[in-house]
């Protein structure tokens, strides 16, 4: 192992003991289930805003995205313009009055307790909703779990040990993440959340810009761009096309599966369950401002490091090793004396963070379905609260194993991992949560309908060969999410309308949320 390896790695131990010490800290203020699972709804403004957008950024912000962006240019830009659409549209019109709705159905803590609280339905949506969050937070666990395990691989391993090197990052990354999720549940993950969403987005501005200021003394962005230009299936005609989105390859199914993104938003339970943490109303006007502004910066420096990116580094990267791109700019850019190396060492810490505060939420929301909603309000209505809490934590250790063997191998896509769990949650929960919210009719027959047939649509577009042996997505280009939605949000109007009325006193307490009497 090289100097810079090991200073590179005194940085990640020093990184990674600091949010282990919050977690053994907030272990501490944690006696009950709405302590670990909910955080007391005490969360200020600042760190609700930066921990819903950072347990959302997974490593697919500084990995998958910049990635894309670097093998097709503007081509996945129509991503990142949907993501931040729905990120307005959810603070926006969500937030309030879910924060509002699940206090007064029931004090709900979870997002599957509020869908039971809100129809009061007796344990079939509370089930269902528990075995949907497993099965998709597995998948998207598992991208978090591999974008760590690809940031140990590229760093400290070679051709000849990459896939060895792997299984260790991605032991290290899953232990470390699981260390500090069970000591001390949702304040620590929000806390820790707060500190790693800083860091990523000091990173992740810093370094296109001096990517740019160095490309720009060395022949100018054009002119290196195209001395990249010609990685096998992934060409650079010219410069132009390869920055302008409305250039070349633009398709409908491209632009409309690229906005459909932003419909996931209203289904996701890591980002959801920040709304319903925050401590008031007040509170979560300013964090949707922070969160958009956070968003914004974000996307616009992810998109600079993949178009930067193909043109500064030094060797070409493809489809195996393209989500290396930030990795490997921070490579060329902190090298030589040891001071240089550990502040690249610092910005590293930033794909740690982001892998760490996706992975920890989700994990964490796992465990609340489980426990919380399965466990206790189905299964076993009088088990104890440490006896339900314990249970959590078990969850947490067999979802994270779970993910640990999906992302076993190396060669997996963090951006196709990602991209098949948003679009399992979007399509089950995204509708049932806005008509749960905002139209009074609904009931819990349609929320079933709703939540499973997004549910399967998802699963059989995305991974049934039907045509020839190929998937339905394969063929037509359309992102499942995009057929989803739609098809869940029918089946829950229809069923709903055809199934019997909610009762007078749900009808009471959809009135009372609307009108802001609680």
């Amino acid at each position: 192992m090289t100097s810079s390896n090991i200073i590179v790695l005194c940085a990640f131990a020093f990184y990674m003991l600091v949010m282990i010490g919050i977690g053994a800290f907030y272990s501490r203020k944690t006696k009950n289930n709405e302590d670990y699972f909910l955080g007391g709804r005490g969360l200020g403004a600042w760190t609700a805003a930066i921990s819903a957008e950072a347990s959302d950024m997974s490593g697919w912000l500084l990995m998958g995205l910049p990635g894309a962006f670097y093998l097709t240019g503007t081509g996945d830009i129509w991503i990142a313009i949907g993501l931040l659409i729905g990120t307005i549209l959810n603070w926006a019109f969500v937030s309030k009055r879910l924060r509002r709705y699940t206090i007064k159905a029931g004090n709900s803590l979870t997002i599957p307790s509020f869908f039971g609280n809100r129809f009061r339905d007796k344990g079939a949506l509370k089930i269902v909703s528990a075995i949907i969050i497993s099965v998709f937070f597995a998948v998207y666990t598992a991208s978090a779990f591999s974008s760590g395990a690809k940031l140990f691989a590229t760093l400290f391993g070679t051709d000849e040990n990459y896939s060895q090197v792997y299984v260790i990052g991605l032991i290290i990354a899953a232990v470390v993440i699981l260390v500090y999720t069970l000591l001390g549940g949702f304040k620590a993950v929000c806390t820790t959340d707060l500190i790693q969403g800083m860091l990523m987005l000091v990173a992740i501005m810093s370094v296109p810009i001096i990517a740019y200021a160095i490309i720009s003394g060395n022949g100018g962005l054009d002119a290196n761009l195209m001395k990249h230009a010609d990685i096998k299936g992934y060409e650079i005609t010219s410069a132009q096309a390869f920055i302008n989105p409305f250039d070349g390859g633009l398709s409908w199914q491209g632009i409309i599966s690229g906005l459909a993104w932003g419909l996931g938003y209203f289904g996701m339970p890591h980002i959801l369950v920040r709304f319903m943490a925050v401590k008031s109303e007040r509170e979560i006007k300013k964090s949707g401002s922070i969160a958009i502004i956070w968003v914004t910066i974000a996307f616009i420096a992810s998109f600079f490091i993949g178009i930067f990116g193909r043109a500064f580094v030094e060797s070409n990267l493809n489809e195996t090793t393209n989500e290396t791109v930030f990795i490997r700019m921070i490579q060329q850019i902190f090298t030589g004396n040891g001071i240089l190396i550990f502040i690249g060492g610092i910005f590293l810490c930033g794909i740690l963070a982001a892998v760490m505060s996706t992975a920890d939420s989700q994990l964490l929301v796992t465990a609340s379905a489980i426990s919380e909603d399965m466990y206790k309000g189905v299964i076993n209505k009088k088990a104890s609260e440490k006896s339900a809490l314990m249970l959590g934590r078990i969850a947490v250790a067999v979802i994270a194993v779970i993910a640990f063997i999906i992302a076993l191998d190396p060669n997996s896509s963090i951006m196709g991992l990602v991209s098949d769990a948003w679009a399992g949650f979007g399509a089950a929960f995204g509708p049932v949560v806005l008509l749960a919210l905002f139209w009074k009719r609904s009931n819990a027959a349609g929320a079933l309908a709703g939540m499973i047939s997004g549910a399967l649509t998802v699963i059989v577009w995305d991974y049934i060969p039907f045509i020839g042996g190929q998937t339905i997505s394969s063929v037509t280009g359309l992102y499942s999410l995009a057929v989803g939605f739609p098809v869940a949000l029918i089946f829950m109007i229809v069923v709903s309308l055809i199934s019997k009325k909610p009762d007078d006193e749900i009808v009471s307490e959809f009135e009372s949320v609307k009108n802001n009497n609680i």
